[in-house]
């Protein structure tokens, strides 16, 4: 073979070689770049997690701004629920007072251990007790010492006219009078007569009233309440004792007996009789003239013409006495009962259950069983 065909074989060969091995050189450099330009996973124990892509926020809702006329709406249907809430109120209230007073209105009797048909008060004591001959004609507790509220106030009265006062002398009422005295119908610095005070306290239970008359009685109210007991001892009313003049003390204690016994006396007085029985009264200070009303529902309207002539009467009440009534009572063309029931859970039934005794003893002394007279 010809030298210039060896060198040609040689070249081709060698530019052959030269190129296969600048091709591994360039294969190796690639993977080499790959390498360092690709950074291999970590392991799960040592990589951290990427953190989570933030939540897109919500811009909150803008309340478009009340215009008048929104709040007008808004306050107009705020006060229309009101009104509703209110009257749906005072129907529960009506219809609750109406199932108390038709439950009250049915009397309740039991037999008795001779079989006789006697009433079943719902109080806590009670007694039907005739003056005239001092016979207790029906009683249940009847000496069962308890709490009798305002109708201490007939016994502050009694105390008051034993001491023979002038009763149109006028006194001032004081801010000691006057504090914590609930039910009143008077204001630091009236001046009255001894004559309005007693109508006061005794026809709307004034507390403030019974107080005026114990402290500007002589020795002051401690003195006066000293006699109230000591005139209870002295009318024999055993089972009572006084603490205060008003009624507000629920240390004032007496039985059902007693305050029948108290409740005639009362309304036998010539002075306090005409006030126990007197529905309305206008008491008058120097500046201004006072409307009074009754307490006692059974010097109402509704018993005109109905056989029951009441004779004196007094209200009482206080949270630890409950509802209490002493009333002086004439049974058609017969004699005067003296009722009295303390403890009742509510007004409405102290009222009825005085009617009910007072129906059963006006049937017993027609020798019925029950009564048949029904005083509404």
């Amino acid at each position: 073979m010809r030298v210039s065909d060896r060198l040609a074989r040689f070249g081709v060969g060698a530019v052959a070689s030269v190129a296969l091995v600048l091709t591994g050189v360039v294969s190796v450099a690639a993977q080499s770049a790959s390498s360092k330009t690709t950074t291999p996973a970590k392991s799960a124990t040592t990589q951290k997690a990427a953190p989570a892509p933030a939540k897109p926020t919500t811009a909150p809702a803008v309340k478009p701004p009340q215009t008048r006329s929104s709040l007008a709406a808004s306050r107009a249907a705020a006060a229309e629920r009101a009104r509703r809430a209110a009257a749906s109120r005072a129907r529960s209230a009506q219809l609750a007072r109406e199932r108390i007073e038709r439950e009250a209105m049915t009397p309740l009797y039991r037999r008795d251990l001779l079989g006789n048909q006697v009433p079943e008060v719902r109080a806590a004591a009670a007694i039907v007790f005739d003056p005239q001959t001092n016979a207790v004609l029906w009683e249940q507790n009847a000496h069962e010492r308890r709490s009798v509220a305002s109708l201490t106030k007939l016994m502050t009265a009694l105390t008051f006219v034993a001491d023979e006062p002038d009763l149109n002398q006028v006194v001032a009422v004081t801010a000691a009078d006057m504090r914590g005295a609930s039910t009143t119908y008077l204001r630091t610095g009236d001046r009255l007569s001894y004559r309005d005070l007693l109508h006061l306290a005794l026809i709307p239970s004034d507390n403030a009233a019974a107080r005026v008359l114990a402290r500007t009685s002589e020795g002051g109210t401690a003195a006066f309440v000293g006699r109230m007991n000591e005139m209870a001892a002295s009318l024999g009313l055993t089972n009572s004792t006084y603490a205060d003049p008003s009624g507000l003390d629920a240390r004032n204690m007496a039985s059902a007996y007693d305050t029948s016994h108290l409740i005639s006396f009362a309304s036998a007085d010539p002075v306090l009789g005409p006030i126990v029985r007197t529905s309305e009264y206008t008491a008058q200070t120097k500046t201004r003239t006072i409307a009074i009303h009754s307490t006692n529902r059974l010097l109402g309207d509704s018993l005109v013409g109905s056989g029951m002539d009441v004779l004196g009467g007094k209200t009482g009440f206080i949270s630890k006495a409950g509802y209490c009534l002493a009333t002086l009572l004439r049974m058609p063309q017969g004699p005067q009962v003296a009722v009295v029931v303390l403890g009742a859970a509510n007004s409405t039934i102290r009222f009825w259950e005085a009617r009910h005794l007072f129906n059963w003893v006006v049937g017993r002394s027609a020798g019925l069983i029950g009564g048949t007279e029904v005083i509404q």
